[in-house]
């Protein structure tokens, strides 16, 4: 029988052809069989696996290898530094979705003057922003919304977990619908499907097997933010704010979208952390107010680890 050093060289060897992070994820699949945190791995290595647990790593490290995302095999993927339980009915929190967040943050910030804001997340998926968000603001209450039944129930789950199911509200339907009746926001935060059908995963990518409803922005990527934007301006009070994720290819034809559904609005496109276009902010104006600067791009800010 091996010991635990032993076997997670062997998973990781295993692992290199088809993972950009091999050792990574054989750490992480370990640590989940022996309910384990990584340290303790490193520290322990010598130790000899039992052959219930060795033959589970054995079956989990297969289907990391046939390219099965870690997250969906532990069920459990990080994000703004917190653990958020996840399964193959939702998309896996991405960490450039991280810097959504930030830029959230930061306008909550600069909006609140003390006052309570509403926040609204359009296809919630996990709840890892929503709930993100109501951690990082205790004053703030959140309406999150999702089509798919079995989201919403994880989105309950992660927010029951982390404290915050009292000022996140989830709601079934399709987009902004079900939110309509809670209007106006103060800020509303979108990250719907955007990848082109045409350019849209296939196996062994690890993306392909994540949802194809959480995937699929139609034949230019912009199907569902094209049905969303022309109803915000009524969701939102003067003077919000809408930030929504796409990528690179998209960015500029939803940042287009977003300047004819917000006639008069700044609209801005934002960088991640690895410098990509990513986020477009719309920023709305209270009557009489005078227009911010021109600039369509912004740094990232730091992070928040």
């Amino acid at each position: 029988m091996a010991t635990i050093a032993e076997a997670i060289a062997s998973a990781s060897e295993r692992l290199s052809g088809s993972s950009d992070s091999p050792l990574l994820d054989a750490q992480l699949l370990m640590s989940h069989v022996l309910k384990r945190e990584r340290p303790w791995l490193l520290a322990h290595g010598d130790a000899e696996l039992p052959r219930s647990e060795y033959e589970h790593f054995r079956r989990l490290a297969k289907r990391r290898g046939e390219g099965v995302p870690v997250a969906y095999l532990i069920q459990s993927a990080g994000f703004y530094g917190r653990e958020f339980t996840v399964h193959s009915g939702v998309l896996v929190p991405r960490p450039e979705t991280e810097h959504l967040v930030e830029r959230a943050l930061a306008e909550i910030d600069r909006l609140a003057a003390g006052d309570a804001l509403r926040v609204l997340d359009i296809g919630t998926g996990s709840g890892a922003i929503a709930v993100t968000v109501a951690c990082e603001r205790p004053s703030v209450s959140v309406v999150a919304t999702d089509r798919s039944s079995d989201a919403l129930q994880l989105a309950r789950t992660n927010a029951v977990r982390h404290g915050v199911a009292e000022r996140v509200t989830l709601l079934a339907g399709e987009l902004h619908e079900a939110a309509a009746v809670h209007a106006p926001f103060d800020l509303v935060l979108a990250n719907l499907p955007y990848v082109p059908t045409g350019d849209l995963p296939q196996m062994p990518e690890s993306a392909a097997y994540e949802p194809r409803l959480a995937l699929d922005g139609g034949s230019d990527g912009l199907a569902l933010y094209r049905r969303l934007l022309p109803a915000l301006p009524n969701m939102l009070r003067a003077g919000g704010v809408v930030l929504m994720e796409a990528a690179p290819p998209t960015i500029d034809g939803l940042a287009a979208l977003a300047r004819d559904a917000f006639a008069g609005a700044d609209v801005e496109i934002v960088v991640d952390y690895g410098g990509r276009a990513r986020v477009v902010c719309v920023l709305t104006r209270e009557p009489g107010s005078a227009s911010r600067s021109s600039t369509t791009q912004s740094e990232p800010s730091s992070s928040h680890a």
